[in-house]
């Protein structure tokens, strides 16, 4: 089978296309032929050595597929069902094995390509509109990248939670897109000042949360956007990683909270996996949300889809279809 591997930590000319033997199933595992695998920031932090991993190694976590064969212990996943997952490293592949409590069972009216698009992203979203803060309808937020992955479904949740949403964006056409999807306000915050601006829009009183997700480039603005306790969200670092920050920042800011959630800590049960990916599907099929795929790339051509996703010009999933 093709797999896409590294030998070394770089930029996106590190991912190589390998031939690799078909991978066999461990007990509680089942294999998968991939009809999609996600390419997210995630990825590209591993590959460029940001998140260390052993090396060589396969990339990607998330994808979705049909199973092809099912480990001895495996007894609530059969041979032809679609799954999707969101945390099986080698999934820009082929085929791969995935721990089956790991898999979700993927609903027959959605197409795996965009269960695939969902998992990671919008799990993400999932949990941050619902359980890193509890959204409602008294709360104001500001949503970075709001035209991302991420993003375009945060702000759907946060809208459907009955949350005022401040849109960060860069562009015209994403400011449309978020607009939308339900943002109140755009903030073209590569063009202005991003606090003074917020203040500006909350009558000065500043936001209840703030979802970064730019990371070094945003966070002492986003600080400065939140209201006296308000919760400081950092979840991603497109920009680079946020340095060492001094605790008495956050009372001087407004005795403020801080936390850098992870994907794995909200889905670490097969309940809450299946709950949160379950809740997204329903919305899916009921179509009240919208999965955007900016582009599908053949395994091929990941490197090019790791170099759209680190140019900051890409609104919505990036997906390799092998």
């Amino acid at each position: 089978m093709r797999a896409i591997r590294i030998e070394s930590t770089g930029g996106p000319d590190v991912l190589e296309l390998t031939e690799l033997p078909v991978p066999e199933p461990a007990a509680d595992e089942v294999l998968v032929t991939v009809a999609a695998a996600g390419v997210n920031f995630i990825d590209t932090y591993q590959r460029s050595g940001l998140y260390p991993l052993e090396l060589p190694t396969g990339l990607g976590l998330e994808g979705a597929g049909t199973i092809t064969a099912v480990g001895a212990a495996v007894t609530d996943r059969r041979v032809g069902e679609v799954v999707a997952w969101t945390d099986a490293l080698g999934s820009y592949a082929e085929q791969v094995t995935v721990v089956a409590e790991r898999t979700v069972p993927v609903p027959a009216d959605i197409d795996p390509a965009i269960a695939a698009a969902v998992m990671l992203q919008g799990m993400t979203a999932h949990y941050l509109a619902n359980s890193t803060y509890q959204l409602g309808r008294d709360d104001t937020v500001l949503v970075y990248a709001a035209a991302g992955g991420v993003g375009r479904i945060l702000v759907q949740l946060a809208k459907r939670r009955g949350a005022r949403v401040l849109a960060c964006t860069s562009t015209p056409e994403k400011a449309d897109a978020v607009r939308r999807l339900g943002a109140d306000e755009v903030v073209f915050y590569r063009e202005v000042d991003v606090p003074e601006t917020v203040r500006s829009l909350t009558g000065g009183t500043g936001v209840d949360v703030v979802y970064d997700s730019v990371g070094q480039a945003t966070f002492w603005d986003s600080l400065q956007c939140l209201r006296p306790r308000g919760l400081m969200v950092l979840y991603g670092a497109s920009s680079g990683p946020v340095g060492p920050v001094d605790l008495q920042e956050l009372n001087r800011h407004g005795s403020l909270y801080a936390t850098r959630p992870n994907l794995a800590h909200y889905v670490a049960t097969p309940d809450e996996l299946t709950w949160r990916a379950g809740a997204l599907f329903d919305l899916m099929n009921a179509g009240q949300l919208e999965v955007a795929v900016h582009g599908r790339y053949p395994l091929a051509e990941a490197a090019r889809a790791h170099a759209d996703i680190e140019s900051g010009t890409t609104a919505g999933k990036l997906l390799l279809e092998p």
